[in-house]
């Protein structure tokens, strides 16, 4: 089974009427495909990061699905519908396996470190004067 995120964005013009038949009727789509819906999140009404087609607000909403097709019925009635002003699909079960791969790869990163003792303090350099003490008494040759 492969997992999927859709989020879309609707219009904030979208009523809640409206809002809950575009979403049961995407829901529809995705299982008449043969996905299943396992997560649904209402995310609400947020400010876009740049205006889309002169709207500076959306309504965002979240799908997590299971399906063993791809759902391009469902980014094809996305795509066509007027109301919703951006839309993505992404895979997100191979993510979850590169995860667990280098988990399972590197151990180490996964375990907490040591901490390092306190270092003693130095001991204070010696002064210009005791450093010339030992050079006058050398041997001469």
């Amino acid at each position: 089974m492969r997992t999927y995120e859709v989020l879309f964005i609707l219009s904030p013009q979208v009523t809640e009427e409206e809002s809950t038949t575009l979403i049961s009727d995407f829901k529809s789509v995705a299982e008449r495909n043969g996905a299943t819906l396992k997560n649904e999140e209402a995310w609400g009404r947020r400010r876009l990061a740049y205006p889309i087609h002169k709207f500076t607000e959306g309504v965002y909403h979240l799908f997590v699905l299971e399906s063993d097709s791809s759902l391009s019925e469902l980014d094809r009635r996305m795509k066509n519908v007027d109301r919703v002003l951006r839309h993505v699909i992404v895979r997100t079960d191979e993510d979850h396996k590169r995860a667990d791969k280098l988990a399972k790869r590197n151990p180490k990163k996964d375990r907490a470190r040591p901490v390092a003792a306190p270092v003693a303090a130095a001991a204070p350099a010696p002064s210009p004067e005791a450093a010339m003490e030992g050079l006058e008494e050398a041997p001469q040759a």
